[in-house]
């Protein structure tokens, strides 16, 4: 458990590392801001003591001139606090860029800067980070995925007008990396790299948001799928939400559609009237799984071709899953004298144009029946 002096805590990356430290249990980060940094004797005193410094504080946008005299300044500011604080912090972390020492007022502001902290003599872990993207970047600042995403968010379209190959880091794997946080959980201080290109990245993003936009989940096949969903999505709220979520109701009850994963299956909530039958069909590939949340059911299957049925007794008490094995005829009846609220998952969303789904009454001409009590 390290306590943290961070300067630039209210930025992009500065958030980011609060949030993981706050998740972590440790101790809240000393913030050094201007006003810390330009009072050399305060900002030393509040660094006396500290583990690590993060110096994060740096302008991405603006005049290049004003860009690097804004990332020197504070870096210098820094460097003179260090030296004068009484107990000097074990390490000094830089968020250095793999644009430093490139020719442009940035890149060589960002390897002065760097230059200047390794000046006060104190241990530098210099580190060059590629494009940062995740939870509530600034668009038109912070990287190119906000600004798709606040577009797609407000109901345009990214437009591309150069396109070239990106390195993409996701901001929790950056600040685990800054803050010296071992793998583990859901974040990776190796900074796993995303390289895609900006046209495809512009795709990928407008795919995801047309799914999302109809209230389904997209397929998301690894971690920084996972994550530039989840940029999107705080890109979203809390304008778009609630979701309504699809209801349909017939004299059997009522049916809500709660999820719609692609790649992931469906989930979705009915209500059964007493002595409601829903079901009476059977499945070739698709996958089901019913769960009785309020009252009480009896679940019957039969295998196809065969006579015997087994019956199921469920009740909400005592909630238990029962998955249908495909093949078997099988259905849902509500046997109690209130309304039946039950849970159902499939693997696959319903296409009604090839369902999956082919009806045949479980209780055909069936001389003979097992019981099964759950």
């Amino acid at each position: 458990m390290l306590r943290l002096a961070i300067t630039g805590a209210d930025g992009f990356l500065g958030w980011h590392v609060r949030v993981l430290v706050r998740a972590l249990g440790w101790p809240e980060p000393v913030c050094l801001g201007p006003t810390e940094l330009a009072d050399p004797q305060r900002a030393s005193e509040l660094l006396s003591g500290v583990d690590r410094v993060l110096h994060l504080a740096g302008r991405n946008r603006g005049e290049p001139d004003e860009v690097a005299a804004g990332s020197l300044r504070a870096t210098a500011q820094l460097a003179a606090a260090l030296r004068a604080a009484d107990i000097a912090p074990t390490t000094v972390v830089y968020a250095n860029s793999v644009q430093a020492g490139n020719g442009t007022p940035y890149g060589d502001a960002k390897a002065t800067s760097a230059r200047l902290l390794a000046d006060t003599g104190l241990p530098l872990d210099d580190v060059r980070l590629p494009n940062l993207y995740g939870e509530h970047g600034r668009p038109w600042y912070n990287s190119v995925v906000a600004t798709f995403c606040r577009v797609l968010a407000d109901g345009g379209q990214p437009e591309v007008h150069a396109d070239r190959e990106l390195d993409l880091v996701h901001v929790t794997d950056a600040a685990a990396r800054l803050a010296g946080v071992p793998v583990g959980g859901s974040w990776d201080p190796r900074m796993p790299v995303l390289r895609v290109g900006v046209r495809e990245l512009a795709e990928r993003l407008a795919a995801t948001a047309a799914t999302y936009r109809n209230g389904e989940l997209p397929l998301l096949r690894d971690r920084h799928e996972v994550r530039l969903f989840n940029t999107y999505r705080s890109h979203c709220f809390p304008v778009h939400y609630p979701l309504p979520l699809p209801r349909r109701g017939d004299a059997r009850g009522d049916l809500v559609e709660t999820v719609r994963t692609h790649g992931g299956g469906q989930t979705f909530c009915s209500t059964s009237y007493p002595a409601v039958a829903r079901g009476e069909h059977f499945h070739l590939a698709k996958m089901e799984r019913f769960v009785v949340l309020r009252g009480s059911a009896e679940i019957s299957l039969r295998r196809v071709g065969h006579t015997e049925v087994l019956r199921f007794t469920v009740t909400g008490d005592e909630p238990v899953a029962v998955d249908m094995p495909t093949m078997w005829v099988h259905k849902l009846v509500n046997t109690g004298d209130h309304e039946l609220v039950t849970l159902f998952w499939t693997n696959e969303l319903f296409d009604p144009t090839r369902p999956d789904t082919w009806p045949e009454p479980v209780d055909a001409a069936v001389p003979a029946q097992a019981a099964v009590a759950v």
